[in-house]
């Protein structure tokens, strides 16, 4: 096997800029990872970067199944329009229809699709 094989690429070591919850949704450049355990700030923790999760959605937000999802940042929740600077643009696709007045929606993480927006 070749020496510089390091991980199979589903989880990431972070450090935490602020509170992290376990399950929470964060921002890791302009990938959009879950923590896998509750990290303090300035602790490091482990994220997946890789699976469907269900995360949480603004909850007016219509969203169909494969609809390319934006990450808000500052609210930690999916939206489908308005992205602010600093929002994760396509960094997940949902899996299941997610209508009004559903909190939540299932989402497919999509590493190296993303984009920060700007």
């Amino acid at each position: 096997m070749a020496r510089n094989y390091v991980n199979p690429g589903e989880h990431i070591t972070f450090t935490a800029a602020a509170d992290v919850a376990s399950g929470a949704g964060l921002a890791i450049g302009s990938m959009l990872a879950v923590a896998l355990g509750a990290v303090a700030t300035g602790a490091e923790g482990t994220a997946a970067i890789e699976g469907v999760w269900e995360l949480p959605k603004l909850g007016t937000a219509v969203i169909t199944a494969g609809a390319p999802l934006i990450w808000d940042v500052s609210a930690g929740q999916f939206i489908v329009a308005s992205a602010a600077t600093g929002d994760l643009l396509t960094c997940a696709v949902a899996v299941e229809a997610a209508g009004n007045g559903t909190t939540t929606v299932r989402a497919k993480l999509t590493p190296g699709a993303g984009s920060v927006s700007a």
